[in-house]
């Protein structure tokens, strides 16, 4: 299976929150999974994992903290499926993330405030020689369905792909991240299978 990076503009648009999430259910069928955490300084998904273990939770979701892409790149002979969960905010680990993964997933909330440098970055990856059809935007934290085609509509003008799907803003979804679970793991069947659907979705790509 591929290298699958996340990647953003700005911090707490659901990067980690899908990483994760994308890493529980390989994990669940099978697959030997890490998540290279490159945020050296929050280390979102490092602490999740923590939490994941304490809570006793399955199956277990690999996180290890690496200083540099590179570094993270090493570790691919390592497992069947790594996941890049790159900087809360654009770097050179970015584009070089961007270089090395068969798809690269930016998340995006549906609002100007995201969906503007979501857009830039893209851009910015794509002027830098990265194929435009290995860019995929992922909507997280949409409130109504007519914001999520309001966001799909403008991602799609900038000349960008959108994955099926939606994460819904529910507090739901915080509190299992809480403690240690995914979304797909919420206690909810129907924000679970949501959830559920835009991981599928985020495979079926990145196999394609």
């Amino acid at each position: 299976m591929p290298v699958i990076g996340f990647v953003s503009q700005k911090g707490g648009v659901g990067k980690s929150t899908l990483a994760r999430a994308l890493a529980r259910e390989a994990a669940a069928g099978g697959l030997a999974v890490l998540v290279a955490d490159l945020d050296v300084q929050q280390k979102t998904a490092l602490r999740w994992s923590e939490r994941r273990v304490r809570a006793g939770l399955e199956p277990a979701v690999p996180v290890r903290s690496f200083d540099t892409a590179a570094e993270a790149l090493a570790a691919e002979g390592e497992v069947d499926l790594l996941i890049l969960d790159g900087p809360a905010r654009a770097s050179a680990e970015t584009l070089e993330i961007a270089q090395a993964a068969a798809l690269v997933v930016v998340p995006s909330n549906p609002g100007a405030d995201d969906l503007e440098p979501t857009v830039n970055l893209l851009h910015d990856l794509t002027n830098e020689g990265v194929p435009v059809e290995r860019l995929a935007v992922a909507l997280v934290r949409v409130a109504t369905e007519a914001e999520e085609a309001a966001a799909r509509a403008y991602i799609s003008e900038a000349g960008y792909g959108v994955l099926p799907g939606a994460i819904l803003e529910r507090a739901a979804y915080r509190q299992a991240q809480s403690g240690g679970a995914s979304l797909t793991e919420v206690r909810f069947s129907g924000l679970a299978g949501k959830a559920d659907a835009l991981v599928q979705a985020i495979v079926d790509r990145a196999m394609s």
